[in-house]
């Protein structure tokens, strides 16, 4: 069974903050955790990015983000919505 993540994105970025993002969706991709990420509108200062992953793998991913988050320092761009 598939489940998905949401990753909600502030959408004013600087050029550093949007080079980590593109890392990070990247990566997601990269280790397989998801063929593709959808990006949508969420309100005027938000993107929702959202994938679908296995449940067997959810909280790795969630541990991955998590990690890539604070390395990267994007506590303040990039949050697991829930």
């Amino acid at each position: 069974m598939e489940k998905a993540i949401k990753l909600q994105i502030r959408k004013e970025l600087n050029g550093q903050q949007q080079l980590n993002v593109i890392k990070l969706k990247g990566s997601l991709i990269s280790n397989g955790y998801t063929e593709i990420i959808h990006i949508n509108d969420y309100d005027d200062e938000f993107h929702m990015n959202s994938f679908e992953t296995s449940v067997e793998n959810r909280t790795e991913v969630q541990n991955f983000i998590n990690a890539f988050i604070s390395k990267a320092q994007l506590t303040d761009t990039v949050t697991i919505f829930k």
